[in-house]
């Protein structure tokens, strides 16, 4: 019996095996609701898969949806390595696409100052917004999930307030002037390849490149470990001689930068231009699903976010063959409960290893 519990908890602990059984599990029960619906499930992933991998075009645009994604998970990720939860991704996301458009187009310089000013501009203006919820915790003992949903709603309420009453409105529309080609990240000779209709852009490279230094700064700095020692046991750190209150502050200041990048990314490569927004996009919500699916894991974050394109992108296919799109909407929430269950289990094999324990001593 203890043999087994000890291979449960091999199991348990592969972090990638389970990752992969809970996508499984999830195309499971989107299968169980397309035959209840009266489809057939081979037929509507057939379609899912031709619309991820189908043409070179529905490649580009699923790594352009996972893109954003890839970002705002690894924001997330990264603050709950550090014992926080960035829910305000959001509201960071959107700080930082109108800050892209207020740089992007309203300076006139060359591509090679005009694009890196506009992404240190909105990671500046995110490390800002995320360090307000960072502050309030550490200042004032704030929940920093009450005070990222409140900026959330600041930051949606101020980039339509900002677009409506400054110069970055088109008249007699609802649409912001497109940033200068200058700083613009579009791959333009790609597009004889994919479609000139895709915005295919640098951003899937800057992504990669800002996955590889936030997990090389948890994994190999100092920093990173006061960071990740702060969410493991704040006051075991504390003892320790960290500062707690400043780790805090760090911490979600660089998630609202990474946040923020993202927007920026999005602004720069895909869509040139903001609009009112008539409710929030949902890319920092999304980021949740894409960091549980890869345990806050930030190079798992890369392989989710791709996963989670995919699903976004392909799943519009499906309506091709009849399927409803919502389906992939069950798909993911079916993945991201099993995933969170692992952890309902582990705790499950923990006490029937501490009984068994309990009953040899007694024996």
């Amino acid at each position: 019996m203890e043999n087994k519990i000890t291979k449960k908890k091999s199991f348990l602990n592969d972090t990638f095996l389970f990752s992969i059984l809970s996508v499984a599990l999830g195309l499971l029960v989107g299968a169980i609701a397309l035959i209840l619906s009266g489809h057939n499930p081979i037929t509507v992933y057939a379609a899912l898969i031709d619309g991820i991998i189908g043409k070179p075009k529905y490649i580009a645009w699923t790594i352009i949806r996972a893109t954003p994604l890839i970002l705002t998970g690894l924001s997330i990720a990264f603050a709950f390595k550090t014992g926080l939860f960035n829910i305000g991704a959001e509201g960071q996301f959107i700080v930082g696409s109108l800050v892209a458009v207020l740089v992007g187009a309203g300076l006139d310089l060359p591509a090679i100052i005009h694009i890196p000013l506009t992404l240190l501009c909105a990671a500046i203006a995110g490390a800002l917004w995320g360090g307000i919820a960072g502050w309030l915790k550490s200042k004032f003992g704030i929940n920093e999930v009450i005070a990222n949903i409140m900026l959330n709603w600041i930051a949606f309420y101020l980039s339509n307030f900002v677009l409506m009453t400054s110069w970055l409105k088109v008249p007699n529309s609802e649409t912001s002037v497109p940033i200068k080609d200058s700083a613009k990240i579009s791959i333009d000779w790609l597009k004889g390849l994919v479609g000139p209709a895709t915005s295919v852009n640098w951003g899937i490279i800057i992504s990669i490149i800002i996955v590889i230094i936030i997990a090389f700064i948890l994994a190999k700095t100092t920093l990173g470990f006061e960071l990740r020692a702060v969410g493991f046991n704040k006051f075991g750190a504390e003892y320790a001689g960290i500062n707690v209150n400043s780790s805090i502050l760090k911490s979600m200041a660089i998630a609202g930068m990474i946040a923020a990048i993202a927007g920026a990314i999005q602004v720069m490569g895909v869509t040139n231009v903001i609009t009112v927004l008539p409710a929030q996009e949902g890319y920092g919500f999304d980021g949740i699903a894409v960091a549980l699916i890869a345990n806050n894991n930030p190079i798992g974050v890369i392989f989710s976010g791709l996963l989670f394109g995919a699903f976004k992108y392909g799943g519009t296919k499906m309506q091709s063959v009849g399927a409803p799109s919502e389906v992939i909407s069950i798909i993911i929430g079916s993945i991201v409960y099993f995933i969170a269950l692992v952890h309902v289990i582990k705790i499950a094999v923990q006490k029937i290893s501490k009984k068994r324990k309990t009953e040899g001593v007694n024996e």
